[in-house]
C-alpha cells in the first residue's frame, strides 16, 4: 500500500483535490494502526466552518511531532494542494530525519464530481463542496512529481 519501508515512524501525505479519495485511503492506514491527522476533523470538532485555520495548523504540526518523537507512523489526510505546502511539511519533519511519502490520489474531474455531490455535511470527513467549488479546486491543484521525494500514484 505504501512505498517506504522504513525502519523509524513513517510519514505519509495524503494529496489530491478534495472528493479524491484521500480520507478513505486514510483511514485504511488508520485502521492498521496509524495516527490520521486531519484539517476538516480539527475543525469539526471545534465547530469551525471556515478554512484554513492558522490556529488548528500549528496545533496539528506540534502534534505531527509529537507523534514521530513517539515513533508513531502519521497519515497526514490533509489534501497537500500545492507544492509550498508539501515543501513546508517536508522541512519541519527533515530535522527528526524523515522523508514523508506522498501518496497521490488521481481521480477524474468527473468522479469527484459525482462524490462530492453526496456529501450532506453531517460528519468531519463530509464536508459538502459545490460542483463549482470542487471543479476550481481540481484546476488549482498542483500534482506531485517524483523530484519532491517518494511518491505513490494511485488511480
Amino acid at each position: 500500500m505504501v512505498i517506504n519501508k522504513t525502519l523509524g515512524p513513517r510519514v505519509v501525505m495524503m494529496c489530491g483535490p478534495g472528493g479524491a479519495g484521500k480520507t478513505t485511503y486514510a483511514k485504511r492506514l488508520e485502521s492498521e494502526g496509524w495516527r490520521r491527522l486531519s484539517f476538516e476533523v480539527e475543525f469539526w470538532d471545534r465547530g469551525i466552518t471556515t478554512m484554513p485555520s492558522a490556529e488548528v495548523v500549528a496545533e496539528l504540526k506540534a502534534r505531527l511531532l509529537r507523534h514521530v518523537a513517539a515513533g508513531n507512523d502519521v497519515v497526514l489526510d490533509f489534501g497537500f494542494w500545492f507544492r509550498r505546502q508539501r515543501d513546508e511539511f517536508r522541512a519541519i519533519l527533515a530535522p527528526e530525519g524523515i522523508v514523508p511519502e506522498t501518496v497521490y490520489i488521481a481521480t477524474s474531474l468527473e468522479t469527484i464530481l459525482s462524490r462530492v455531490g453526496n456529501r450532506r455535511g453531517r460528519q468531519a470527513d463530509d464536508w459538502p463542496l459545490t460542483k463549482q467549488t470542487a471543479t476550481e479546486y481540481f484546476e488549482r491543484f498542483e500534482p506531485p512529481t517524483s523530484e519532491e521525494g517518494p511518491l505513490e500514484v494511485v488511480s
